[in-house]
């Protein structure tokens, strides 16, 4: 796997719409959480280790803050022929074993993460009530074999700023994580790669 970084895209980006199959069989929108106070986009995997990291503060933390109004969704855009431990069978399976209470959507063609910049799993992207960027980047200094403390204090910090009407605490540092598999010729050029692990 390739150790990448987030693209770090600009802050006041409008949300790219999607419209993609999540695991129960629904085809679920950008326009569905458009009443929900904030928007968590995640791009994941159910094979990478810093997702599997990160997995069990993601449920948590994502049960949490829906019930205060914020959306969350999952985005798996690797390609499934390659690495079939990623298919939309096996998302059902991923979901289920996590608790994931939010959408998990197969982005099969990848244009979804392409619009996104995303780049690794995990990659998060924090949008407001108005769906303007405001915050990107990883869920907290947390990474598999470092030691620290997996609590999401950064995306924590972000969403109660957004609910409580204040500014997003800076810096805002990258998620690290593997990199998106990308289909044959689809590779974009935002592609970040940070070192092999």
């Amino acid at each position: 796997m390739v150790r990448t970084a987030s693209t770090m895209l600009p802050l006041g980006t409008q949300a790219p719409s999607f419209s993609l199959v999540g695991t129960d069989g629904r085809k679920i929108s950008l326009d569905h959480f458009s009443s929900d106070k904030a928007l968590v986009v995640v791009f994941l995997c159910n094979h990478c280790p810093y997702v599997k990291h990160i997995a069990p503060e993601l449920a948590k933390l994502s049960a949490e803050y829906m019930a205060n109004g914020v959306g969350f969704v999952g985005i798996n855009s690797n390609d499934t022929e390659k690495y079939p431990e990623d298919s939309l069978e096996k998302m059902v399976e991923e979901a289920r074993s996590r608790g994931y209470a939010f959408p998990y959507l197969l982005d099969a063609d990848q244009s979804v993460a392409q619009a996104y910049q995303a780049a690794c799993t995990p990659d998060i992207f924090v949008f407001d009530a108005d769906r303007r960027l405001v915050y990107r980047g990883q869920i907290d200094d947390s990474r598999p074999k470092n030691d620290k403390p997996l609590n999401g204090a950064d995306l924590r910090a972000a969403l109660d700023a957004i609910l409580n009407g204040h500014p997003i605490p800076e810096p805002q540092k990258p998620s690290i994580g593997c990199n998106i598999k990308w289909k044959e010729g689809n590779e974009p050029d935002y592609f970040n790669p940070v070192g092999v692990s």
